[in-house]
C-alpha cells in the first residue's frame, strides 16, 4: 500500500464525519473538482456511515457543506475496487503488470457503464484514486 498523507482539513473532516455518524474513516479525499468529500469508511461501517433512510450520511453532508460519498475498505484490492463502483455491478475483474505497475481492467453490465464512469467521469476518477492511495494499484480501466 502507498503512504497516505492526509492533510489537516482531511483529518478535521474525518473527525467530524465520525463524530456526527458514529462511523470512522481511514482515508479522504476532497474532490473540489466535482464539489465533494469522498470517505473510505472502515470495514462494517457502511450502515453507521449512510444511517436509516440515508439519515446519517445526510446530515453529515448538510453540516459539513458538500455531498458525501464513501466506500467501504476492503483489505482484499478486488473487493475494494467492486466496493468503488457500487451501485454498478462489476461482471470481471482482471490485474495486469506487477507491483507498483499493477492496472485493474474491470467490465460492468452493459446498463451499469454509465454509472461507472459517472458524469464527467467522477466515478472511474473515484476509483482510480482510491485504488491507487489504498492498494497502489497504478490504473483502473473500464473495457
Amino acid at each position: 500500500m502507498g503512504e497516505i498523507i492526509l492533510s489537516e482539513d482531511c483529518m478535521r473532516l474525518m473527525s467530524q464525519f465520525e463524530q456526527l455518524t458514529g462511523a470512522s474513516s481511514r482515508d479522504c479525499i476532497i474532490d473540489d473538482r466535482n464539489g465533494r468529500i469522498i470517505l473510505v469508511v472502515n470495514p462494517g461501517e457502511m450502515g453507521r456511515a449512510i444511517g436509516k433512510k440515508g439519515a446519517s450520511i445526510k446530515k453529515a453532508s448538510e453540516v459539513m457543506g458538500k455531498k458525501i460519498e464513501v466506500v467501504e475498505y476492503s483489505p482484499s484490492p478486488e473487493q475494494f475496487i467492486r466496493n468503488c463502483f457500487l451501485p454498478a455491478k462489476v461482471n470481471t475483474l482482471e490485474f495486469e503488470g506487477e507491483g507498483e505497475e499493477r492496472v485493474a481492467k474491470v467490465t460492468v453490465r452493459d446498463e451499469d457503464k454509465g454509472i461507472a464512469i459517472g458524469k464527467e467521469g467522477k466515478n472511474i476518477f473515484k476509483a482510480k484514486r482510491l485504488a491507487q492511495r489504498q492498494h497502489s494499484i497504478a490504473d483502473v480501466r473500464l473495457v
